[in-house]
């Protein structure tokens, strides 16, 4: 949400046991009450749903774990990155116990396109597992013109 939004009071209607693992869920994780929970939820959602629309530009990360001793591989993955440079950001490499890496790629672009890259970064031969997460709040502009 937006500094600048205001907010609107909203009425649901739940059911009962709908409404306990809610407030289990609130009182759990920690948040101040339902509607900071409820804001939450909603939030990912939308940025769920706008995933799914191909031109919204949105910003986020691929996390890989892969055996960086398969040969190549580190060099795949890097020519990759470098296809895509409009919308790789930078990368955090850390490296693991028995020749393994985690790499996390900031990325920002549109969603489709994002997508993309992390289909082809995480379907390279000796990567064990990668994932994408995206928000739709995305990076100022890195230059002025």
């Amino acid at each position: 949400m937006n500094e600048r939004d205001t907010t609107e009071r909203i009425s649901m209607t739940l059911p009962k046991s709908t409404l306990s693992q809610l407030d289990s869920m609130v009182d759990r994780r920690g948040f101040s009450n339902r509607s900071q929970a409820i804001t939450e939820i909603i939030n990912k959602e939308l940025v769920e749903y706008n995933q799914r629309l191909d031109e919204t530009v949105m910003a986020g990360t691929i996390t890989l774990f892969y055996n960086n001793a398969r040969s190549g591989l580190p060099g795949k993955l890097a020519k990759i990155q470098r296809a895509h440079i409009n919308e790789v950001i930078s990368s955090l490499h850390v490296q693991l116990e028995d020749n393994h890496t985690m790499e996390v790629i900031l990325v920002q672009g549109p969603a489709a396109n994002l997508r993309e890259i992390a289909d082809e970064l995480i379907t390279c031969k000796g990567v064990k597992t990668g994932n994408l997460n995206l928000t739709t709040v995305v990076l100022p502009p890195i230059h002025s013109k």
